[in-house]
């Protein structure tokens, strides 16, 4: 299954002329915008020859609220769904960090593949609900907002597309319960898009905002309690009901967590900071550079005692004996 979830700057000239340009004519995504009313066949069900082929191959990249999804279905925290069902892969040059589904050990099928089909489809994700539909998250270079269009998979091996039903692409939507997966995701995906479309950085970025993003979009039970350390809270005015809201909901707290990414990686206001807490900041990280500096400056007099010691050791003199 490929990744169904594309994110893509460019106008719709450039995006329609993949087709008559790309070198690779047999690849499944048709590069052709779709609109949510544009009419596919399609139907998938327990009697096609095909059953489970999509799930026996996978490369499935996972959102925030797929994770949140699962992990909740399952009754574990974050850090054990991502240990147990993920691993990472760079969604940019500078590393953004994305999560995608683990196989099996030693093979390509999904972990949650099962005869019947799918052992977690009601809170399956995004990707295996909108296939074989691909959402695209588009901004032209004269918008400020994206807007959002569709593309047909067609993989040689799904059978599903000569089965003799038709209907629009919004109906499918609203079959697979897309809705509201695309409505708690809009805020994450605008945030891809636009760190995507900024350009390229001058330099990399910092080991740590990469870790932030992956904390507060992924690991959301270690981000919570990030949230409501003594630390944030002294950096951060975070109203009484926000905090009880993001304690206590799963969903509440990876909204937070995406308007809190705008703020740090793009300077977009979101919490009001506590009065001094930049001062206070600056004279930590001050404090550790002094202590890295004494330290520095405490090895540097440890070598300088120990070239010019007045016990001599074998090769002090320079020749390599011990005359």
């Amino acid at each position: 299954m490929p990744d169904e979830l594309t994110r893509i700057t460019m106008n719709e000239q450039e995006f329609n002329n993949l087709a008559k340009d790309s070198p690779f004519r047999e690849s499944p995504v048709m590069p052709n915008m779709l609109e949510g009313d544009t009419t596919i066949q399609f139907r998938c069900h327990r009697d096609v020859k095909c059953w489970n082929a999509c799930c026996s191959n996978i490369d499935i990249p996972l959102t925030p609220y797929d994770i949140l999804r699962l992990k909740n279905r399952l009754g574990v925290s974050s850090a054990e769904f991502l240990q147990q069902y993920t691993f990472p892969y760079e969604m940019d040059q500078d590393g953004l960090p994305g999560v995608k589904f683990q196989p099996v050990e030693g093979g390509t099928a999904c972990q949650f593949m099962v005869e019947e089909g799918c052992s977690v489809y009601e809170d399956r994700p995004a990707s295996c609900r909108y296939y074989p539909v691909a959402l695209l998250s588009m901004r032209r270079s004269d918008e400020y907002t994206d807007r959002t269009a569709y593309a047909l998979v067609q993989e040689a091996h799904c059978l599903g597309h000569k089965e003799e039903r038709r209907l629009t692409i919004e109906d499918y939507r609203q079959e697979q319960g897309v809705s509201d997966y695309d409505e708690k995701s809009r805020g994450w995906r605008q945030l891809i898009l636009k760190k995507k479309s900024a350009g390229p950085a001058v330099g990399k970025p910092p080991l740590i905002s990469n870790q932030l993003f992956f904390m507060a979009s992924y690991d959301l039970d270690r981000f919570r309690a990030f949230v409501m350390s003594p630390s944030f809270n002294q950096s951060y005015v975070v109203p009484v009901e926000l905090m009880a809201e993001i304690v206590a909901d799963d969903e509440k707290l990876l909204a937070f967590g995406c308007n809190f990414l705008k703020q740090s990686l793009f300077n977009e206001k979101f919490l009001e900071e506590q009065e001094g807490a930049f001062e206070k900041h600056r004279a930590r990280l001050n404090e550790r550079g002094q202590v890295i500096r004494d330290a520095m400056q405490k090895d540097r007099q440890k070598l300088a005692d120990d070239m010019y010691s007045p016990d001599p050791r074998p090769g002090d003199c320079g020749c390599g004996g011990t005359d």
